[in-house]
């Protein structure tokens, strides 16, 4: 699946770069509004036309009315910073982590008592499109002196992860989730690894854990503002 990458569009996979880079699961805070921007037209390019929830109710979304699902840019950061840890979690096999980074980013959302239907489908895909871009199911390419990005629909590179990072990675889930809103999961430890802080587990981790939505609509990606 391929899509015409319009100007403000590129700044995306730059953004994507610094952030795989980075030492600091902060460092999406450090991104320009120009990138975030970015990150947010790309994920809107990929927000499905219609979300069936595992509950049954189906979330239909009007993609000709943008500003109606778009959430504040503090918002928009906040997700980018939490993709970019389920990401990390990800390549360093950290599955049942990546898990309840994901479900914790969610269910504060909805306790927020905010955002509409429409908007928790945009969020979730604004945590999956940054997911995406760092584990390299997004990349640029060039054909024809012309840039585009590509959505590889087969297995991405496999990138590396050390003990060091897996175990950082996962602290810093374990951190993040525990500031947040209670729900019970079951979360393997890292062999050779302190015992994680916190209570027992009792749920499965893939109880807790809502399907990611599938692009519907179109995925010609708009020009950012």
């Amino acid at each position: 699946m391929r899509m015409t990458v319009w100007a403000g569009v590129i700044g995306v996979c730059a953004a994507a770069g610094m952030l795989a880079g980075a030492a600091h699961p902060a460092a999406a805070q450090e991104l320009s509004e120009k990138s975030v921007r970015s990150f947010m037209d790309y994920a809107w390019s990929l927000t499905p036309q219609q979300f069936s929830k595992q509950d049954g109710k189906v979330i239909v979304i009007d993609k000709k009315k943008k500003d109606a699902v778009m959430v504040p840019m503090d918002v928009a950061r906040e997700v980018i910073r939490v993709g970019r840890l389920s990401a990390h979690a990800q390549i360093c096999n950290l599955a049942d982590h990546q898990i309840i980074n994901h479900r914790s980013l969610m269910k504060r959302e909805e306790e927020k008592k905010t955002w509409t239907d429409q908007q928790l489908v945009y969020i979730n895909q604004l945590h999956l499109t940054t997911v995406m871009l760092l584990t390299g199911r997004i990349r640029v390419v060039e054909k024809e002196g012309d840039k585009e990005v590509v959505v590889d629909d087969g297995k991405a590179a496999q990138k590396t992860c050390t003990d060091e990072e897996r175990t950082r990675v996962r602290d810093t889930i374990i951190a993040y989730v525990e500031s947040g809103p209670n729900f019970k999961v079951n979360v393997a430890p890292i062999a050779g690894a302190p015992a994680a802080p916190g209570g027992a587990a009792t749920a499965p981790a893939a109880a807790v854990a809502p399907a990611a939505p599938t692009a519907t609509g179109s995925t010609t990606v708009p020009k950012s503002k």
